[in-house]
């Protein structure tokens, strides 16, 4: 098949992806009770970040955040101008959005226990990496994020018994986007090349037993995000001269990227009854920044809301805002906009093939007993 072909069938796989976005979640699917369990960065985070402590710590809690949220247009600690990509893999499900940040429960035992078997919890935070180094201190990393989701399951059983939590987990959804942020902070240390292959297999090792672990306290259905095209972030593009993106950022994403596909792969036959999707962010990026109006973008390169070179210096109260908010890719320096991540999950859950393996998102949900 020859590249302009190619590209003409993507293209109009994106398009065909967008028109779903626009079908509500009840005419797609029916839901049976079972629950979402999110653990990630902030492209995940719905909150928990605005509950830590510190002055430090980055936080959507301020305008333009959440401006298109339907019913409030206000600042929900979604790094986002409305629903971030959890939202939207939830309301695929037929939940209305990502369930609640743990952090919002955590002081109520009761209250705690029922969100998570009638919605999930989420444990993600933004700034959060794989590494306990990766931002110490202003995020809830990933294996505290884990040691959140074991106390939540001691209370489950506590209330409702081994059998119905068990029950619950094996048809439930554990949803995974992390590793961004260790990569970021690993290319801004400008390590030598041979450092890289060390890196990786630190990151994999933790992974690994992030969801070996998950695995033994009953999660059987795992759908994962993987890193995106971390070398076309604005704050990335921002450091270069002409605005061109990092080719660095970029391989040292896919290198992880692959590292992360053998390791899923290698975890099935290992782990009995485990399940997964894989969904590439990097491979959606890359694809709609090739032609970025075939998916009803105008701007892939610079940030809606911010300040300084592509909008890169953040999204704050005095910040620019463009026009159309559904025309950039990027909300802020980083963070895709609602529109891209609506584009992005559902390509995800029920779209072009090239962009999940071996399955994908909805095939997961149906073979958990979820639909």
């Amino acid at each position: 098949m020859g590249y302009e072909l190619a590209m003409k069938i993507l293209v109009l796989s994106l398009v065909l992806v967008a028109v779903a976005g626009s079908i509500p979640p009840s005419k797609m699917l029916r839901r049976v009770p079972a629950a979402i369990y999110v653990f990630g960065d902030s492209t995940m985070d719905v909150g928990n970040s605005n509950y830590l402590p510190g002055k430090n710590v980055p936080r959507a809690d301020h305008p333009y955040y959440g401006i298109d949220m339907p019913g409030s247009g206000k600042p929900n600690g979604r790094f986002s101008n409305g629903y971030n990509t959890a939202d939207f893999f939830a309301q695929s499900m037929g939940f209305m959005s990502s369930p609640p940040p743990y952090l919002s429960l955590a002081p109520s035992s009761n209250n705690l226990v029922q969100t998570a078997f009638a919605t999930g919890v989420s444990y993600a935070s933004s700034g959060a990496g794989i590494l306990d180094s990766t931002n110490a201190g202003k995020s809830i990393p990933l294996s505290r994020q884990v040691q959140y989701f074991s106390a939540t399951c001691s209370k489950m059983v506590a209330s409702k018994g081994s059998g119905a939590v068990s029950a619950l987990l094996s048809r439930s959804i554990f949803l995974i986007g992390i590793g961004g942020n260790d990569l970021a902070a690993f290319a801004n240390a400008e390590p030598a090349h041979s450092d890289v292959a060390a890196f990786y297999d630190t990151l994999i090792s933790n992974y690994s037993a992030t969801i070996t672990e998950l695995y033994a306290m009953g999660a059987r259905r795992f759908a994962v995000i993987n890193v995106g095209f971390a070398g076309c972030l604005p704050v990335a593009r921002a450091l270069d001269a002409a605005g061109a993106c990092s080719d660095t950022r970029n391989e040292l994403a896919a290198g992880f990227n692959g590292a992360l596909r053998s390791l899923l792969a290698g975890l099935v036959p290992r782990l009995q009854g485990l399940a997964y999707s894989l969904a590439d962010s990097y491979g959606i990026m890359a694809a709609i920044f090739a032609d970025p109006l075939a998916s009803g973008f105008t701007d892939v390169a610079s940030a809606c809301c911010g300040s300084g070179r592509l909008g890169a210096a953040g999204c704050l109260p005095t910040s620019a805002v463009c026009a159309d908010h559904d025309r950039n890719y990027f909300w802020d320096g980083i963070h895709p906009s609602q529109r891209a991540a609506s584009v992005r999950t559902r390509a995800f859950y029920d779209g072009p093939a090239q962009y999940t393996t071996p399955i994908n998102f909805k095939q997961l949900v149906v073979a958990s007993g979820t639909q």
